[in-house]
């Protein structure tokens, strides 16, 4: 091959390749993380760094810092600094401690979790009723933005507004554009810190469900798949789902009672 085609079989194919080879990996090492995060929420980097290891990956700390970081996840326990919110966002105090929940839209909550796809991963954000565990809301993105939150906060508002609202302290939440929704609608803020996930620990049991129940039993090829399965999932949690912290009553019986 002469010099001049070079650029053509040389640096920028063998780079591509690699690119395509890393990212391959990263997508295998992510849906091991979240498969074990979802077991064990309370493994931090180091841990799952040291268990990816044992188990025959090669990865150091800071490629799983980046991997969780870009799927938003923490472990549960509180580290200095992680109940900051975003630069120049107002922080709100967590309202919930010690408070007894006893009807529907006395405390609604909203958290976002990892989807993973055959080929790829998307986000899905949910707002539930803590009485009565009601998904009242959803939506889902490829990306991390706050459009997506917004669009299921304007769905559930338009169906009626809770006494308090209860998120993370992730960049979304702490928008300005978000907090502002809320306050014009008249609800409390509350925010517990990141990384605290038993803060808001009734959402947490929601994503076990969703992926046990619905994700790790699928091999979503496309986004559009993924919505379908968890749209159905939804519904039958809602309409068809007996929990036993209910009753065995079904979320939308004891939401609509």
């Amino acid at each position: 091959m002469s010099v001049g085609n070079v650029s053509y079989w040389g640096y920028p194919v063998l780079a591509c390749i690699i690119r395509r080879e890393e990212n391959g990996y990263n997508l295998q090492l992510m849906r091991l993380i979240d498969e074990y995060y979802t077991r064990y929420p309370f493994y931090g980097v180091r841990r799952l760094t040291g268990w990816l290891k044992n188990e025959g990956y090669k990865v150091n700390h800071k490629r799983v810092k980046r991997l969780m970081r870009e799927m938003g996840l923490y472990a549960i326990y509180p580290k200095p600094g992680l109940s900051k919110g975003g630069d120049g966002h107002k922080k709100y105090p967590y309202l919930l401690k010690g408070l007894v929940i006893g009807y529907s839209n006395q405390v609604w909550s909203a958290d976002i979790t990892y989807i993973r796809l055959n080929q790829g991963n998307m986000y899905l954000m949910a707002i539930m009723d803590w009485y009565s565990r009601y998904v009242v809301s959803w939506s889902t993105s490829i990306t991390l933005d706050v459009g997506y939150c917004l669009e299921a906060l304007d769905k559930a508002i338009g169906k009626g507004c809770p006494e308090i609202f209860n998120t993370d302290q992730g960049s979304q939440f702490t928008s300005d554009v978000f907090t502002e929704k809320l306050d014009g609608a008249g609800i409390r803020i509350s925010m517990d810190g990141k990384g605290r996930v038993f803060d808001n620990i009734f959402i947490e049991r929601l994503w076990r469900s969703v992926k046990y129940e619905e994700v790790y039993l699928k091999d979503y090829k496309t986004v559009r798949e993924a919505e379908s399965g968890i749209r159905k999932y939804l519904e039958f949690y809602n309409n068809e789902r007996l929990h036993q912290s209910l009753e065995y009553k079904t979320p939308a019986t004891l939401h609509f009672q």
